[in-house]
């Protein structure tokens, strides 16, 4: 396959190229994952008019067609993007129980022109196999005014009513309490209990507006919007996510990068520095993060070489606009007769949102937590033309299903946590992504 280059001699912001596309081409099956511009968040890219869409719902059924893993496999050379559920798990682990999920289970399509945007460079290129399709965009995107992104629509309202976060603290530590109990008894050594509120859109908003709204006070490095509004569905997913699950590059070496530990950060420089200080010599958070670093090491060795699995960084801090993070890097090299798929469901679902013994948390999760999470701690999942893949967790994310708006948020829970701090490490995860709504 011959990919046809073009590099623009003007820089535009990548949510002007995309208003200005969405609104000629109009947004049906648009995706774009976003960045803010630091490490490991370099390139913003856009798709628009997918050439070909696959999907897959109904996860329940076990039934082959709607098996994601195995629809992937139909995945031609090209430019994909698309998203992965949480409880395409279904598929991996059958004897595990998994609820059904309202959104497509993996919804992905392939994009010929793509436009990627440098933001560190700040180049834009245009690639494509057609040159008369490459060239198409380049005169559009041209021709773009930047004084037009004035006129991208962010006032907009939303019905915060459903939201009680007392009544959603009080039954997050009653679970907090049930899953403390079980660890006590050796049941299980860490899981990630999540929970979610609603709100609902006063008008039929376009979901890309929604995440240009977002984006003004949240930008993170794998960030974006995946419209599916094609076959009467109206559903998207939004992405705020500073976490990369995991990356193949063209010489089948493999990374992760998980979060755990979170600590708030504060306008008073001193307040915020003892935060983070207090996140990287905490006990409970460093040995959370080691136990799904051990976890995650697990996961890759059934893909990759004997011995290439290593941890070149640990208990990273990682520092963003609303939080403090701790972060580890696992490396490992993809064994000859292995793929990006082999090791997508080696690791489905991700450590860092479900838990140790990773099925075993599954099962405490599914039994106390009360709805699907759907693409949320699910993956955004990128498909380079040379074969390179990446992905990330779909946390401090938005899932829109016609007017209503899901926001999850979750914590991580072990033999030491406190009901109370755990409680109020959820309520200030939710705070930032329901005031961008504002």
């Amino acid at each position: 396959m011959k990919i046809k280059k073009i590099l623009l001699n003007k820089w535009i912001d990548p949510a002007l190229i995309t208003h200005h596309l969405a609104k000629k081409f109009g947004d049906e099956g648009l995706a774009w994952l976003d960045s803010d511009g630091k490490d490991n968040g370099e390139w913003s890219i856009i798709g628009i008019k997918p050439k070909k869409i696959i999907q897959s719902r109904d996860t329940n059924n076990l039934d082959k067609n709607n098996n994601p893993f195995n629809n992937l496999k139909d995945i031609n050379e090209g430019f994909w993007i698309g998203w992965l559920s949480y409880e395409a798990a279904v598929y991996v682990e059958p004897k595990n129980p998994w609820r059904k999920s309202e959104m497509a289970t993996l919804w992905i399509a392939s994009y010929d022109p793509i436009i990627k945007c440098n933001l560190i460079k700040k180049e834009i290129i245009i690639e494509g196999t057609n040159l008369d399709e490459v060239m198409n965009y380049k005169n559009t995107i041209i021709k773009i005014d930047t004084l037009e992104e004035n006129i991208i629509k962010t006032n907009l309202n939303f019905d915060f009513s459903k939201i009680n976060l007392d009544e959603m603290a009080e039954k997050f530590q009653k679970n907090i309490l049930e899953l403390k109990k079980l660890i006590s008894l050796g049941d299980l050594f860490q899981a990630n209990l999540t929970t979610k509120c609603e709100i609902e859109s006063s008008k039929n908003y376009s979901p890309l507006d929604i995440y240009f709204k977002i984006r003004r006070k949240l930008r993170a490095p794998f960030g974006g919007i995946i419209l599916n509004n094609n076959d009467n569905y109206k559903e998207a997913v939004l992405s705020t996510s500073p976490e990369r699950f995991i990356k193949i590059d063209n010489k089948n070496f493999v990374e992760s990068r998980p979060i755990k530990g979170t600590r708030s950060r504060d306008k008073d420089l001193h307040q915020d520095a003892l935060n983070a200080i207090d996140l990287i010599t905490n006990e409970k958070d460093r040995a959370e993060n080691i136990m799904i670093v051990d976890l995650i090491r697990n996961d890759l060795s059934k893909v990759c070489e004997t011995g290439s699995i290593m941890v070149p960084e640990i208990l990273k801090l990682e520092s963003f606009l609303k939080v403090h993070h701790l972060t580890s890097v696992i490396r490992g090299k993809l064994k000859k007769n292995k793929n990006w798929l082999d090791l997508l469901k080696a690791c489905w679902p991700g450590g860092s949102i479900t838990g140790a013994p990773k099925l075993r948390s599954c099962q405490r999760l599914f039994e106390l937590e009360e709805c699907e999470r759907g693409p949320y701690c699910g993956s955004f999942l990128k498909l380079d033309w040379n074969g390179e893949f990446d992905s990330n967790i779909l946390i401090r994310s938005f899932l829109i299903k016609d007017k209503k708006i899901n926001i999850y948020a979750g914590c991580g829970i072990v033999t030491d946590s406190n009901p109370e701090e755990e409680t109020n490490e959820l309520k200030w995860k939710l705070l930032p992504l329901i005031d961008a709504l504002k």
